[in-house]
């Protein structure tokens, strides 16, 4: 069952086209990673996803809405939650805080009057930070809920993002290069952290991402991107073993010797 349908994706800047009539399912419950070379338009799509730029034709639908048009606060409340390449968080407020930020469309009073601790928002204050306290401990931050965002290390820095993330309660969760910078460690965190995710938060999973050995690993199905078009899909066998694929990646040499 889809969760998740793009048709015919395409976007255009001026002359520039970043995708050309993408097309492909995400089945609900499942990882799907996005990859190709540099500037295969692979963060463009998310952004026509999360609403960021409209595609200039083709449709994107979840659960049978069609999510073109629509402004990304109302994505995010239809239930799909973004991470960014290059990470956006509030870096001199704490960590629990981050998270509360992430609650707001769950909230009836505003986030300001809340974390001001205004008595009108004293009962929702109680239940966004409990809230925000419980995501951080299914990430694993719960000890660092008062320090500073920025006083993180990279790898938690990543983490908090994602908790950010959960806390709008997503269905479908993006993530933009989780594992860019980490070391081996923290992506063994990273991997055990998204299959936790999937199992436990009954959450579908789209990431883009450079480590192809975190790729294949968690991956069940994947979607190659090269110059604004898709060339290849399919599981991480197919794509390990695809002409096509090996020719973005590596060369025509390449290429000619795999096939």
């Amino acid at each position: 069952m889809s969760i998740l349908t793009v048709k015919n994706l395409t976007k255009r800047f001026d002359g520039l086209v970043a995708n050309q009539d993408i097309s492909f399912d995400v089945a609900k419950g499942s990882i799907t990673a996005v990859i190709g070379p540099n500037g295969a338009g692979k963060t463009t799509f998310f952004n026509m996803v999360t609403g960021v730029y409209k595609p200039t034709e083709g449709s994107i639908m979840m659960e049978g809405q069609s999510l073109v048009g629509l402004k990304p606060h109302t994505i995010s409340r239809k239930g799909i939650a973004r991470t960014f390449q290059n990470i956006r968080l509030f870096g001199s407020i704490s960590v629990l805080e981050n998270v509360m930020v992430g609650l707001h469309n769950h909230l009836k009073g505003s986030l300001l009057g809340i974390m001001l601790s205004l008595p009108s928002s004293k009962r929702e204050e109680t239940f966004a930070q409990e809230e925000a306290y419980r995501i951080l401990e299914y990430v694993g931050l719960a000890e660092f809920l008062n320090d500073e965002a920025q006083s993180l290390s990279y790898g938690a820095q990543r983490r908090l993002e994602i908790a950010r993330a959960l806390a709008t309660k997503p269905k479908i969760l993006l993530l933009d290069e989780p594992a860019a910078g980490m070391n081996p460690r923290e992506t063994k965190e990273l991997t055990d952290l998204i299959f936790k995710m999937r199992e436990e938060l009954d959450l579908t999973i789209i990431l883009i991402e450079h480590d192809m050995k975190l790729v294949m690993e968690i991956s069940e199905h994947i979607i190659v991107l090269d110059h604004g078009e898709k060339i290849a899909e399919g599981n991480p066998e197919e794509i390990r073993h695809n002409p096509k694929v090996i020719e973005a990646y590596l060369g025509t040499g390449a290429a000619s010797t795999a096939s």
